[in-house]
């Protein structure tokens, strides 16, 4: 099943087959509340597998774990592994499954899962006794999840967690109708964000955090670096409180530290929950052209040093509260519409030229479309930073630098698209990374990158579409003499005409058989 979903090919992959089957047994229910069922399984799986596993070594008792009890509670807080106790280990609920009180079990289970583990406190559902939860379902979905692995060490590499919950997040926010990149942002676009930003060490904040992609990858990516992961802390915000939970389970399951990850129901514009916060990194993924973020009530914040935005359209409003939060040396990357890069609406043309104008904006990269699951909307990824007079690098003020990578990607399927690691994430950082060099070796290549100087986006009334710069790549060329080119078109120009003719005089004989005069 898992070699399945790891195939570049048009094949259905393993998340969707069990998003079919899962969403199947819901029946009278709604997906808002269908959610916390489907995903509070899966979690519950997950920390069950991870705790199973370690315990199997404590029994056994070899090596390290010599001596060792198998119920010590800190025997698997030492491992960053969360203790279940037993009347909530996946064994035991599977074995109950198809009895009618299988919802006030799990509600049990999750109930003294966050008594022993209290930075899980209020965060696991317990809904799954409510009567408009049918339990013949919920034994078949116990069933179902059952079969998958997804908390031992061979799943865990392959994060086999983190693709079914991206998966289903974007189905489910589908169902509920909410707008696209709410409640989580692909894998592709987040690691591409990473390894642009390199969050070493710092604070890293998105203060639009969804179920914590942007944290997730930024650990992946010092460990994959050989860093030290507590050289980075982590400060969100979110708005919608099922994500949250989401958000808490998700870093709570790799043992990142989500204390600083705040919920209010009334969002960033209208309640910073960091109000003091000056992060080194923030990376974002803000919903599209919102509509109704309470502009009207914000018209005087002090965060609109640029203007203020339309009440109408966010975009420029998250942009501002991202400058707001940046340290005097810090850098930000987030996904905006591709409108943020040219609309004049209200006042945004204005306010994009006055960033602009103070230096903040570093890089713009048109992304493909088909990367997100649930909208069309086409996007980009804008790069902003504090200090572009080095900042360990070398000093590129005034300049910005602009990418096309609108062609990249390869289709997973028939409707969605992804990034390849080498081929194409690896290209636009490396790019990136060279351009801001000292040492690097950067060139404009016509098609894909151009980096375009405060006069050249003066010219272009400060627009920052990368293919106004960039341009149109230069056709290959084949080795075909021009004269040999221009031969070849003739002959085929003549057969054409010819073919044309031939067709012409049997149209006129047909009709003149059945009477028409021409």
């Amino acid at each position: 099943m898992l070699e399945m979903a790891n195939k570049k090919t048009d094949d259905q992959p393993f998340e969707k087959t069990l998003w079919l089957t899962a969403d199947k047994m819901r029946k009278n229910i709604d997906a808002s509340e269908y959610k916390h069922v489907v995903l509070g399984l899966i979690f519950l799986k997950y920390i069950s597998d991870s705790f199973e596993e370690l315990h199997a070594k404590l029994i056994e008792g070899k090596g390290e774990y010599e001596d060792a009890n198998p119920e010590d509670k800190d025997e698997y807080k030492a491992e960053s592994v969360f203790f279940v106790p037993e009347i909530a280990r996946w064994s035991f609920l599977a074995a109950h499954a198809k009895q009618p009180d299988i919802g006030k079990r799990i509600d049990d289970a999750m109930v003294v899962i966050e008594k022993e583990n209290p930075t899980l406190k209020g965060v696991l559902p317990k809904e799954f006794a409510k009567p408009n939860l049918d339990k013949q379902s919920l034994g078949q979905l116990i069933d179902l999840v059952g079969k998958i692995a997804l908390g031992d060490a061979k799943s865990r590499a392959k994060d086999v967690l983190g693709r079914v919950y991206e998966y289903f997040l974007g189905q489910f926010a589908l169902a509920e109708g909410r707008k696209g990149g709410q409640f989580y942002t692909p894998e592709s676009i987040v690691r591409l964000l990473v390894e642009m930003l390199r969050p070493y060490n710092g604070r890293v904040f998105d203060p639009c955090c969804g179920s914590g992609g942007m944290f997730v990858q930024s650990e992946k990516f010092i460990e994959a670096h050989q860093g030290r992961l507590d050289d980075i802390s982590i400060y969100g915000q979110e708005s919608n409180q099922t994500t949250w939970r989401l958000a808490k389970m998700n870093l709570a399951i790799r043992g990142i530290d989500a204390s600083n990850v705040k919920w209010n129901n009334e969002g960033s514009f209208l309640k910073d929950a960091h109000p003091d916060l000056k992060a080194d990194y923030i990376i974002a993924n803000p919903p599209f052209n919102m509509s109704d973020w309470s502009g009207d009530m914000l018209l005087e914040d002090s965060r609109w040093k640029y203007g203020t935005p339309p009440s109408g359209n966010a975009n420029f409003a998250w942009v501002q509260h991202f400058i707001y939060h940046l340290a005097p040396t810090g850098i930000a990357g987030f996904v905006l519409s591709n409108g943020s890069l040219s609309s004049n609406t209200g006042s945004e043309g204005n306010i994009r030229k006055k960033i602009v104008e103070d230096d903040l904006v570093d890089c713009i990269v048109m992304l493909p479309t088909q990367l997100f699951y649930n909208t069309g909307i086409p996007a980009c990824l804008w790069f902003l930073s504090r200090y572009k007079n080095g900042n360990k690098n070398r000093n590129r003020k005034n300049e910005v630098l602009f990418m096309d990578a609108s062609d990249m990607g390869y289709m997973v399927d028939r409707r969605n698209r992804a990034f390849d690691y080498e081929n194409d994430i690896q290209k636009i950082a490396k790019t990136y990374h060279n351009w801001k060099s000292d040492t690097g070796t950067y060139e404009d290549i016509k098609g894909f990158c151009k980096s375009a100087n405060l006069a050249e986006i003066t010219k272009h009334k400060f627009v920052l579409t990368p293919g106004r710069y960039v341009g149109i790549p230069d056709e290959e060329d084949d080795g075909i003499p021009f004269e040999d080119k221009m031969q070849s078109l003739t002959g085929q120009l003549k057969e054409q005409m010819e073919d044309a003719q031939k067709l012409d005089m049997e149209i006129k004989k047909q009709l003149s058989k059945i009477g028409f005069e021409i």
